[in-house]
């Protein structure tokens, strides 16, 4: 029952959300553009409900010739993000665009983070095991507000939280995640970019 609801929310949410943020998307593309080139966009083949494949949308932060890793094999990432990118990525703002995922279905405003169609086939293995696809994924979740970029090195602790939240599902939990969330980002608290050098 609450699924339903949720996605009724969720919808209504993003909607809004999508109006009230428009001149904020358009700043945020000239300053992109301007910046340089490439698109406003940055989109990625992710792991949705049901283990079915969809595109995550976010501000583009990088270069056009960053390569595509996860972040826990990324070395030298600093070096292909842009200057706007700094800031959006550490603000995560460059997060906003995931309200047309959600809008369109293939997103949740909380649930686990969807891992990547490509390089991640261990996350996807552990998440199998304990249900995490059957519910939809987030922009932000139970592993993020407990560990946040620093689980992206654990994958069985990952899962661990994502396996939790989907036991737990409820409003109180959604809420808590975003009452967290709010702490998680406003600190930078597991906030961490790519793999360490050195």
């Amino acid at each position: 029952m609450y699924k339903h609801v949720k996605r009724f929310f969720d919808t209504i949410l993003a909607f809004v959300g999508l109006i009230l943020l428009s001149p904020l998307f358009l700043a945020l593309a000239i300053i992109i553009k301007l910046e340089s080139r490439g698109p406003v966009f940055f989109r990625q083949l992710r792991i949705g409900k049901d283990e079915k494949n969809f595109y995550m949308y976010k501000f583009r932060t990088m270069k056009v010739d960053a390569p595509q890793l996860p972040p826990n094999k990324f070395n030298g990432v600093m070096n292909y993000i842009t200057k706007s990118g700094k800031f959006l990525r550490k603000s995560s703002i460059d997060e906003l665009p995931q309200l047309i995922n959600i809008f369109n279905g293939s997103m949740s405003f909380v649930g686990p983070r969807p891992g990547a169609a490509k390089n991640e086939e261990e996350l996807r293995v552990a998440r199998r095991k304990l249900n995490v696809f059957s519910v939809r994924p987030g922009i932000t979740g139970w592993a993020q507000v407990n560990g946040r970029d620093e689980l992206a090195h654990n994958v069985m602790e990952k899962s661990k939280h994502d396996g939790i939240y989907v036991e737990n599902l409820s409003l109180k939990l959604d809420l808590l995640c975003v009452l967290k969330t709010l702490h998680v980002v406003s600190t930078l608290d597991g906030y961490k970019e790519g793999v360490e050098d050195g």
